[in-house]
């Protein structure tokens, strides 16, 4: 079966041309002036640095030779954190434009800073004081003579706002904003989209992706593209085919109807000379469960190009078939040029959670590298239909491990080891397309694994890339749920925890709980005897002969909890909260809906494989650093980035740790990245991954640095998460000393 579905790709008269900006007006409040300097500050004023998503700086002042003199040159505090709101993560890779950053807090609000000294030029907050939040990845800054525009999102509404002062560009949409849940399938003032990453600029037109819902009922991630002057809706493309489209015959006839997700949240790329936009697609929904779309499912897991101005189909790549794991591609594609045979060839490499790179020919989709479709696990779950191959690229070699054996568990004491392979032992898992199961499936890479949102970084000198991989597996658990429009039935908490009771607990303690005296004790009538908090502990710390469940327990508290206390109808607030969003998905929905097909939640998702005391369940590396060369399909090195100091073997090297952020590259030779788990920014040397310079950051840096000139100077910044400090989060800019 082939995994590639195009039509010929139109060849243009000649190509679109770059649009020249001959003359760029100064404003009084930037401390720069035109020309030379001018441009040099311009050289990070798009999210991950350009329209190629190339996270790629010309910058070289910051060298090899001097990075470890870099210090603190200014700290930003946006201090919006509403009292007794929880700490946030800010993701924003902040831009720069003539000497004036923009950037978003963790809270969501929008500022304006000298980008020289952090001082606050201005504010807006789309909430209008309310509590507003959410994860923002950035802004988008447009122009056309003196009219200089950043746009963003928060919550639902897409928002216009003047460059120079912060005010409401009041033409664009409505006083300045336009609804995002407008031009969707399900009703504008029942549904709630809320896009995560900015959206990217072909001539006046911003092209935007959205995150929806992963349950049931979810939205269609159309893309679509609005008027940067007036917010009107200019095309959308379908990423759920609908009749007479490209992809239509890979789903069940209606589902265009009911069928959610295949949506980009992660951001996008454009090629402005071919008028092209390259779109990395996530799953469809429901993510782990597919009864209802049967078929490959196309645009979802894609990397679709699309004509820039039309929204016009043009090629598409799958990169996984009909997915069942959560294995969205979670950045934006990098527009790369490689060379082949003494010619340069453009390209596009996508980066993955499954830890492959696919790198596709620019104008037909074809794989560069060659890529075999094989055959991969069957489902066990009634009604599922998982597709029977995947397709595997042959080069470059996965930079994420994709499997492991009860070798690779980790041995942090006998007792630890034995819970975590008597766990393993319990699961299903055949490599990494092992289906989800009633029974539980080891997921590895995981949807935490290989990289996440930060993606790549693509030095255009060399023709290397570097992405932040991690190797974190997790678990999955199918429970069957009632579909009917009030998600009652006899679905409940106590089957959940009855089944969990089966699996580890009646071997001993006897399928009646009346327990084997006196080495294993009755359970019946224990509410008396303890409470709650008191029995999780000891049946995740063990106790006499009882091992320590620790590593099968997470997730399943109030299951278990639910069946030892007799407590027969009673829902995890988990499940009951997603039960109450697919409720409110369906009744958004103004088409006819599917739903008598069977339905599973995964009710463990994203839980961590971990040991009783949360450490990692396989052996280190859990993340690293890769350099891979993508004329050859060669790595150029790799190297393990983070650390957890208190799981370091004595001689042994330091452990890595998991996080989303992406790395950047600069001329100057450096790749800086940060959103360890250990709360550093690093810097290491492009050609070999020596580690050049590290410092501690006052929380964790949970974003994609930026590197830009400003008077003169580079400077490195990087947003970070709130702590008890700062619950609003901190923009921090680092340079060389005068």
């Amino acid at each position: 079966m082939s995994f590639i579905f195009k039509r010929p790709f139109l060849k243009r008269a000649k190509l679109k041309t770059k649009r020249i900006i001959g003359f760029i007006l100064c404003a009084q409040l930037l401390s720069v002036g035109c020309g030379e300097n001018t441009h040099m500050e311009r050289t990070w004023s798009i999210y991950k640095a350009d329209k190629h998503s190339s996270s790629f700086s010309p910058l070289k002042q910051i060298s090899k030779e001097n990075v470890a003199k870099l210090q603190p040159a200014w700290t930003f505090r946006p201090n919006d954190a509403r009292e007794g709101t929880r700490f946030s993560r800010n993701e924003s890779n902040p831009i720069v434009v003539d000497g004036v950053m923009y950037t978003t807090s963790a809270r969501h609000r929008l500022y304006a800073l000298e980008a020289s000294t952090g001082k606050l030029v201005w504010s807006f907050d789309p909430f209008d004081g309310g509590t507003g939040g959410g994860v923002s990845r950035g802004v988008t800054y447009w122009e056309d003579g003196d009219d200089k525009r950043i746009l963003f999102t928060a919550g639902d509404e897409l928002f216009a706002v003047e460059a120079l002062t912060g005010k409401p560009i009041l033409s664009f949409g409505v006083s300045g904003r336009a609804s995002m849940n407008v031009g969707l399938r399900g009703n504008p003032d029942a549904i709630s989209v809320i896009p995560t990453s900015p959206g990217i600029v072909y001539n006046d037109l911003l092209i935007m992706g959205t995150e929806v819902s992963e349950l049931y009922g979810a939205e269609p991630g159309y893309i679509r593209a609005y008027d940067i002057r007036t917010g009107e809706l200019k095309w959308k493309f379908h990423t759920i085919p609908k009749p007479g489209e490209v992809g239509y015959d890979t789903w069940p006839k209606d589902a265009w109807k009911y069928a959610g997700g295949a949506n980009n949240w992660a951001g996008m790329s454009i090629d402005e000379e071919r008028g092209m936009v390259f779109v990395s697609l996530g799953s469809p929904t429901y993510d782990y469960y597919g009864a209802d779309r049967e078929g490959m499912n196309l645009f979802g897991n894609c990397v679709v190009a699309l004509d820039a101005g039309t929204g016009k189909y043009i090629w598409h790549f799958q990169t996984v078939h009909h997915d069942l794991w959560d294995y969205d591609l979670a950045a934006p594609p990098n527009l790369v040029t490689l060379e082949r045979d003494g010619q340069k060839v453009d390209a596009v490499a996508q980066t993955s959670k499954v830890g492959f790179l696919y790198v596709l020919d620019r104008e037909t989709g074809e794989p560069l590298f060659p890529v075999e479709e094989r055959p991969v696990p069957a489902s066990n779950t009634p009604g599922e239909h998982a597709w029977p191959t995947q397709p595997f690229p042959l080069k470059p070699a996965p930079y994420a491990r994709q499997s492991i054996t009860a070798d690779d568990l980790s041995f942090y004491s006998q007792e630890s080891h034995d819970s975590l392979l008597k766990a393993f032992n319990s699961y299903r898992y055949e490599g990494v397309f092992t289906p989800p199961d009633t029974i539980g499936t080891f997921m590895f890479p995981g949807s935490r694994g290989g990289s996440s949102w930060g993606g790549g970084a693509y030095d255009p000198n060399t023709g290397v890339l570097y992405v932040k991989s991690n190797d974190s597996p997790e678990i999955s658990l199918l429970k069957k749920v009632n579909n009917n429009k009030n998600h009652g039935g006899n679905t409940s908490l106590y089957e959940q925890g009855e089944q969990f009771y089966k699996n580890f607990c009646a071997s001993c303690h006897g399928a009646d709980k009346n327990g084997q005296e006196p080495d294993y004790p009755s359970l019946l009538g224990l509410e008396a005897q303890m409470d709650g908090k008191e029995i999780l502990k000891k049946i995740a710390d063990g106790v006499g002969k009882m091992p320590s469940f620790s590593s099968v327990l997470p997730g399943e508290e109030e299951a278990i909890l639910a069946y030892l206390f007799e407590q027969r109808n009673t829902r995890s607030r988990r499940e009951d909260r997603w039960l109450k969003e697919v409720q409110a998905n369906e009744q958004a929905n103004t088409e006819t809906q599917q739903d008598t097909l069977p339905r599973f939640l995964n009710i463990r998702a994203y839980g961590y494989f971990r040991d009783s005391k949360g450490r990692p369940g396989i052996k280190p590396p859990w993340g690293t650093l890769n350099a891979i060369n993508l004329n050859t399909g060669e790595y150029e090195w790799k190297v393990p980035v983070g650390n957890y100091p208190d799981l370091q073997e004595e001689g042994m090297p330091i452990t890595g740790t998991g996080g989303s952020a992406g790395p950047i590259v600069t001329a100057g030779g450096i790749v800086f990245l940060t959103g360890t788990h250990d709360d550093k920014l690093f810097a290491f040397d492009k050609d070999n991954g020596q580690l050049l310079w590290e410092t501690l950051l006052p929380t964790s840096g949970t974003a994609t640095p930026s590197t830009y000139m400003s008077g003169g100077k580079q400077y490195l910044a990087v947003a970070m998460a709130g702590n008890e400090q700062e619950p609003g989060g901190y923009i921090m800019a680092f340079a060389l000393p005068e």
